[in-house]
């Protein structure tokens, strides 16, 4: 599709009509592109991979889907670049401390599927960002494609999604990109020492304690 609202928004109708697991919508521009909690996404037509694709049914080891599709968009980009790559929890993927890639996923559980939406930055000039993300954002660059991510990131998601949690829980803390920095949340800062079993975040308070903070909740701030 070369111009769309959404893409997640199109698979969302798509899985309520019935379309079978591993169904893909991608654009080549998006027009009402949604991050987390609420943010836009948008990029320059053509420059970027916007994708959603469909899993069913949801089962008990995608619990910790959120950790496992960054880890997949971190392989498509090494794949397709020599660049190397982290997460900055939960749904951010850093090169070199800025956004290459977000990622947001909507699930009905009790549909028994999900939708998870990537947004990657595969071609954009430094220039071509808005001047608010220009120190922030950067791009895969090298060369790469967006058919050639389009086709590296179908291959890496497969693989992650039907990883065991184990394997998951190893390699995210492996790119953990806020382990040991100080952070700032809505109720309160502290220093990140990395995630749970459940991949919540846990943040070691000034008074010694550790909270585990989950995605839903909390809007992280980096100091």
């Amino acid at each position: 599709m070369r111009v769309c609202e959404s893409t997640n928004d199109l698979a969302r109708e798509l899985a309520a009509a019935g379309a079978p697991a591993g169904t893909v919508v991608t654009a080549g521009e998006q027009t009402a592109g949604r991050g987390r909690q609420g943010g836009s996404w948008s990029a320059p037509p053509g420059a970027a991979l916007l994708y959603s694709a469909l899993l069913r049914p949801l089962e008990k080891r995608h619990l910790l889907l959120p950790l496992a599709v960054p880890l997949a968009v971190c392989e498509t980009v090494e794949e397709l670049s020599s660049r190397e790559t982290e997460v900055k929890w939960p749904n951010d993927v850093w090169i070199d401390g800025r956004k290459t890639a977000g990622i947001l996923i909507e699930a009905r559980p009790q549909d028994g599927w999900a939708v998870i939406g990537v947004g990657l930055n595969v071609a954009i000039a430094p220039g071509d960002f808005p001047p608010e993300l220009r120190e922030s954002a950067t791009s895969v660059g090298a060369g790469a494609t967006v058919p050639a991510a389009l086709a590296a990131l179908n291959g890496r998601l497969g693989e992650w999604v039907a990883a065991e949690p184990d394997a998951v829980l190893a390699a995210f803390r492996e790119r953990d990109a806020l382990r040991g920095r100080r952070i700032s949340w809505e109720r309160g800062s502290g220093t990140a020492e990395g995630i749970d079993e459940r991949g919540n975040l846990l943040v070691r308070r000034p008074d010694g304690g550790v909270e585990a903070l989950g995605a839903g909740e909390v809007h992280l701030d980096l100091r």
